[in-house]
């Protein structure tokens, strides 16, 4: 078979994520809750094809909004995930071991003995014009996977292969990451390089002359929002992964920042 066409999705513009915020509103710290491991679980099934190139560039963007993979350090080991796995970007982060399903595959397209352990950054949607919505249908577990990753464990020409594959918690250099974009009542940040689940389930914000948590709603993939006014104030971020664990990253942002800026934090979940 050939390639599998890349499904990477186009930039969600601020004025759209605006729309949709409006429509549903009606030095560090650590830590609070103990921390659990990733869930291990045994190997399960799957399928895999490849998009983006030979050096991933067409994988950049994508539905969870990391942006640039190579600035963001994740690089090309990387997956857009089916409908089942990307639970509406609640996936986003989250790291996958896979291996070629060696009982499944043709033996020339799959590589033994091998594994390639990738970040879920993108969805790969269904397509309606193939019948039942094609490999990233509805209830279909697939990775459609950077071609470096693919690569891996698969031969090119073989284009989709049988794999096997299992959560495994995410190794990062350095701390949690947070980037504001938006304006005045929007704030849209962007939670990038977490270690361990990964993935984030919730995530609060609090103005240095505030003793109150301001809860925050996911707005697309990675990016999460609030509606309050926060320009310019020194700004601290609870933050939920997953698995259960809890960091408290407090004055994280410093007084007078601007949006489009990232600050790097020195903590990280486990």
């Amino acid at each position: 078979m050939g390639m599998a066409p890349a499904r990477v999705l186009g930039f969600v513009s601020l004025a759209v994520a605006c729309m949709l915020a409006i429509m549903a509103a009606a030095g560090d710290a650590a830590t609070s809750t103990p921390s659990s491991p990733t869930p291990t679980t045994g190997w399960l099934k799957a399928h895999a094809t490849f998009y983006g190139g030979a050096d991933a560039s067409d994988t950049m963007g994508g539905a969870c909004g990391y942006g640039n993979l190579y600035s963001q350090g994740y690089g090309t080991r990387t997956a857009a995930l089916s409908t089942v796995l990307f639970q509406d970007g609640a996936s986003c982060g989250q790291c996958y071991k896979i291996a070629c399903d060696r009982k499944k595959a043709d033996s020339r397209f799959c590589k033994p003995g091998v594994t390639v352990t990738v970040t879920a950054t993108n969805f790969c949607p269904p397509n309606s014009a193939l019948p039942e919505g094609g490999w990233c249908n509805q209830q279909r577990p697939h990775f459609d996977m950077a071609q470096p990753a693919f690569e891996k464990i698969g031969v090119y020409t073989g284009g989709i292969i049988p794999v096997m594959y299992k959560r495994v918690p995410c190794v990062k250099r350095g701390g949690v990451r947070f980037t504001i974009n938006g304006h005045d009542y929007f704030n849209l940040v962007l939670v990038t390089n977490v270690a361990g689940a990964g993935s984030i389930k919730s995530m609060d914000v609090k103005t240095s002359n505030s003793n109150s948590w301001i809860s925050m709603a996911r707005n697309w993939g990675a990016n999460w929002h609030s509606l309050a006014h926060l320009t310019g104030q020194m700004l601290s971020f609870r933050v939920t992964d997953t698995d259960g664990q809890t960091i408290e990253f407090t004055n994280v942002v410093p007084q007078g920042w601007k949006f489009g800026q990232t600050f790097a934090s020195k903590l990280q979940f486990k």
